[in-house]
């Protein structure tokens, strides 16, 4: 109990000084309030880093998830949450120095969408889960024709099944013609001797005729 007493005190020590801060233009220095909060609301476990400005100023979560960001100047100025669990929308606080003390903030669920005012002290909420690693996928058969190995089986049943009905429209002599090439590729150092004697113009096999 005298714990949370004191920490209440500094805590309102700390926002007092931070409300009597001026900066070097004469013009006091506002303070950013916030609270992170999960979607099932229960505590945080870990400090996330939360930065201001892209890491111009940056503090991290107490365990409650309150934050806070002292010595603000006027301008625009963007909240981001850095947390490996969840996902955290984006917030811009455009301070005037008419009203430091009631800044107009603007909520973005990710950069470049639309935007969504909110109110100040801020409550940034998590979004979504970020997740390191993919689901495990289950049965399909589309995976399974997909394979490459299923593939070239697939295709070779076809042309065994196909190729008579080709070869049923085909004349004697280009049937004759087809088996003899199959031969030939079914023996590989008869294709390679016939390809090479092609190559070489083959033998004249013409009978030569003696003078009498």
């Amino acid at each position: 109990m005298a714990t949370d007493t004191i920490k209440a005190f500094v805590s309102l020590f700390y926002i007092l000084m931070a409300g009597s801060l001026v900066s070097a233009n004469g013009v006091a220095a506002g303070v950013i309030h916030g609270r992170l909060q999960y979607p099932d609301k229960r505590p945080f476990m870990e400090s996330a880093h939360i930065s201001l400005n892209h890491d111009e100023q940056h503090t991290y979560s107490r365990s409650d998830g309150s934050f806070t960001f002292f010595n603000v100047k006027p301008g625009v100025h963007v909240v981001d949450v850095h947390d490996q669990l969840y996902h955290f929308s984006q917030i811009k606080c455009q301070f005037l120095e008419e009203s430091m003390d009631k800044p107009t903030c603007i909520e973005y669920i990710f950069p470049g969408s639309h935007k969504l005012e909110t109110t100040h002290p801020l409550v940034v909420n998590a979004l979504a889960s970020i997740e390191y690693f993919d689901a495990k996928r289950g049965f399909s058969i589309l995976s399974i024709i997909k394979n490459p190995m299923v593939l070239m089986m697939l295709f070779s049943v076809g042309m065994m099944y196909f190729m008579p009905k080709m070869m049923e429209g085909m004349d004697p002599e280009e049937k004759a013609k087809f088996k003899q090439q199959m031969a030939m590729q079914s023996d590989p150092q008869r294709m390679i001797k016939e390809f090479f004697g092609d190559a070489a113009g083959g033998k004249d096999d013409t009978k030569t005729i003696p003078n009498k």
